[in-house]
């Protein structure tokens, strides 16, 4: 017979590019036909209801749901090429069209083959079957099924399909089984019945028959992950053994390549399979050995469990808009998060409200005097901030986030600093970053009765970006000067209050939630008091010492620089208190140097300029010290270029890429989220466009990794955390595809 013509087999889907999901119903075919339709009747309800009047219909779609099997999109038949399966086809087509043929059917058969009763009929019989269901699970995609029915055909070809589902993966194997002995209408042998069949099963059976029928769930199959391993420069895919994809309502004759059974053969896809069987254990060493080679941080441990095609797609897959959501799920820990500049302004009035209802009418009335100025005209004066200045302070930012117009806030707080972009070369430095903050922060927190809703809005913005890890860090001696300790103390109860736990849990298996634990910011513009107040901390870790976890020092670092403040931090060295220091950020690497050797850093903030200092970060890379890199903010303090914003083509490249390439220890971190209007998973996004090359998933992982690594908690709780994570993440990425997104597709664009 001459192969009806066919489209050439579509080719495996490249990583992060798989097609759209489809389901296949894939079918052996022998003598009789009517097994195609018992098994279509059953998971195609909707096209032929074949089992309406069966007596145990209920149970049978309970059975469909447990399984969760859904209709086919396209029926594929396999089959020999002998005259009795002809005649049978020939009947199934019949059949096909009086169900007015409602999905593409594709035919397949084995050239030369008949009864299947020689050993190269059976291998041929097996290579058409194994590379069948090769093109089905590429044609089925991420999220799509394949079912086999195994209730057609000679044995040997049941046990063929079976035995590729088994390795190319399928949802399910179906078979259909009937009583003994069989009722003669229904597997009548004369041709006179059997030309009568096809309309007999193009509508419901009638309740005798359908008893007689019981369709089942024999078992499924789950990819084998040694064909996406490369062996002598390829995969398992049709690319390497193809197989033509046939027109619908066609049927291809499919002839064995020849000299594929010959000893040493490449084109046999039973030899390949046997080959990669017989090299399994070193097949997945040497995908591991590749693997660490390319390796410039160790990802989380249980991804490396994770079958090699998975492995394959997260690192070739570019992070775009549309993995917000897959981002936002993944549990995550941030490093570097001002208190001051973490509330939105729907937050920030939250807390102004509870400062009002708290402080009587006569202090309001005061308050809203001292402040009629200002509230009388849109664009305020750039000093606005200094008419808060004084023990009223948080009275007076409340009275201005209650009192102010959306209009005025959203000017004079965000818009008379735009461009937000390289505002360090702004009139007004760096102050013009902070403005988004000055009715945040200590303008709030200077009041009791914003200690709570302060720390909820912190919470619930924390649980939303997917947090389970978070370090806070602010000034205690700017909220409560007369008692930082106090502050720090009802700060805990609050946060703990809120949902949040501030001391550790380190048991195995510890219940998951969000730990949050707080740095002690020191400005380096206040240097003649920084002393006191770094023996201020160290005395008050010893009120709160699972909620205090170190001291950072921040501030413009054009004032000075860490050498000349290194003094002061006497007793937090005695102390052993972790450091971290915002350092490099605009500034040259000396200061990042300093940071390293007189401050004794732990993690540096930033850091951006050691990409100036090869020697330096080779010595921070041998250390151990992290940078907390914050994509937003970094562009919009010292300004680089980000492809989103044509404007910024001019400024340098983002330095991700060369700190990820030399093996630094970095993590992301958002800064301060309410000042640059950010998330978590958005700071990936932005450090996505802004890396040279971009960032891929697994590189992502990495670095979400190194965040929980280099926290500054003791060892058995940081491992217990991390360990927690490691689960999470290895249970939301192994999930099979119909339970999850693809990690490798779009699906939702970023607003």
């Amino acid at each position: 017979m001459t192969p009806t013509p066919a489209t050439p087999a579509t080719p495996g889907p490249g990583p992060g590019h798989a097609p759209a999901p489809k389901n296949i119903l894939l079918c052996t075919l022998g003598a009789s036909w009517a097994v195609v339709a018992e098994i279509f009747g059953w998971v195609a309800p909707q096209h032929l209801d074949l089992y309406a009047h069966h007596p145990a219909r209920p149970q049978l779609d309970a059975l469909r749901q447990q399984h969760q099997l859904t209709a086919p999109d396209e029926l594929w038949i396999c089959s020999t090429e002998g005259p009795q399966t002809q005649a049978s086809l020939a009947y199934l087509r019949q059949w096909w069209q009086r169900l007015g043929a409602p999905l593409p059917l594709r035919v397949w058969t084995a050239a030369g083959t008949d009864q299947l009763a020689s050993q190269t009929e059976c291998e041929h019989m097996q290579e058409l079957t194994l590379r069948l269901v090769l093109l089905a699970s590429e044609q089925t995609g991420a999220g799509g099924q394949l079912l086999l029915s195994l209730a057609g055909g000679r044995k040997t070809m049941s046990a063929d399909l079976q035995g590729a589902g088994a390795i190319f993966g399928a949802q399910a194997w179906l078979h259909v089984v009937s009583p003994e002995p069989s009722p003669p209408t229904l597997f009548a042998r004369t041709a006179a019945d059997r030309d009568a069949q096809p309309s007999l099963f193009a509508v419901p059976l009638a309740a005798g028959l359908a008893r007689a029928l019981t369709p089942l769930v024999a078992g499924s199959g789950t990819r084998n992950e040694l064909l996406d391993i490369e062996l002598d420069g390829r995969t398992v895919s049709t690319q390497a053994f193809p197989l033509p994809l046939v027109d619908p309502g066609a049927h291809c004759v499919w002839a064995m390549p020849a000299n594929a059974n010959q000893a040493g053969s490449t084109s046999s896809l039973q030899g390949e399979l046997r080959r990669r069987q017989r090299q399994s254990s070193q097949l997945l060493g040497n995908f591991m050995a590749q693997l660490a080679k390319t390796e410039h941080h160790d990802n989380w441990r249980s991804l490396y469990r994770l079958p090699p095609a998975t492995i394959k797609t997260l690192r070739a897959t570019s992070l775009k808009p549309g993995h917000l959501p897959w981002l936002t799920a993944l549990p995550k820990a941030d490093l570097h998060r001002h208190v001051g500049g973490c509330l939105s302004l729907a937050d920030q009035r939250t807390v102004a409200h509870a400062i009002w209802q708290d402080i009587g009418h006569k202090k309001q009335l005061q308050a809203v005097s001292v402040l009629d100025s200002l509230l009388q005209i849109q664009e305020w004066p750039w000093h606005w901030p200094d008419q808060l200045a004084g023990p009223d302070r948080p009275v007076l930012a409340a009275c201005l986030l209650l009192h102010a117009s959306d209009a005025q806030l959203q000017h004079n707080l965000f818009d008379v600093t735009e461009p937000r972009f390289a505002l360090k070369q702004h009139a007004h430095g760096f102050a013009a970053y902070e403005r988004p903050g000055e009715l945040s922060g200590s303008a709030l927190l200077g009041h009791p009765a914003a200690v709570a809703p302060y720390a909820r809005a912190l919470v619930a913005q924390a649980v939303a970006e997917g947090l389970v890890y978070l370090e806070l860090r602010g000034s205690p001696h700017k909220y409560r000067p007369h008692d930082p300790a106090g502050f720090l103390a009802d700060f805990d109860r609050a946060l703990t209050a809120a949902g949040a736990s501030t001391s550790p849990a380190t048991a195995p298996g510890a219940a998951a939630g969000l730990r949050v634990g707080f740095v002690w910011i020191l400005d380096r513009r206040q240097r003649h008091t920084l002393a006191a107040v770094v023996a201020q901390a160290v005395a008050a870790r010893q009120a709160v010492p699972h909620f205090l976890l170190g001291l950072d020092l921040a501030g413009d670092e054009g004032t000075y620089n860490p050498a000349a403040l290194a003094s002061g931090f006497a007793p937090a060295f005695e102390a052993c208190l972790p450091i971290t220091i915002h350092a490099g950020e605009g500034e040259s690497a000396e200061n990042i140097w300093q940071a390293a050797y007189h401050l004794h850093a732990d993690r540096i903030g930033h850091g951006l300029s050691l990409v100036e200092d090869a020697a330096l970060a080779s010595r921070f890379r041998d250390r151990g010290i992290c940078l907390e890199l914050c994509p937003s903010s970094n562009r919009e303090v010292v300004g680089f270029n980000d492809p989103a914003d044509l404007a910024t083509s001019s400024h340098p490249t983002y330095p991700l890429r060369r700190f990820i390439d030399s093996g630094l220890p970095v993590t992301l971190c958002t800064d301060n989220p309410g000042i640059s209007r950010t998330t978590l998973a958005a700071e990936y996004l932005c450090a996505a466009r802004m890396t040279e090359g971009g960032l891929s998933q697994w590189e992502s992982l990495a670095l979400m990794r190194q965040a929980f690594v280099h926290a500054f908690l003791p060892s058995a709780e940081r491992e217990v955390l991390t360990k927690n994570a490691d689960r999470t993440i290895f249970a939301q990425l192994a999930k099979p595809p119909a339970e999850h997104k693809h990690p490798g597709i779009t699906h939702t664009a970023e607003h």
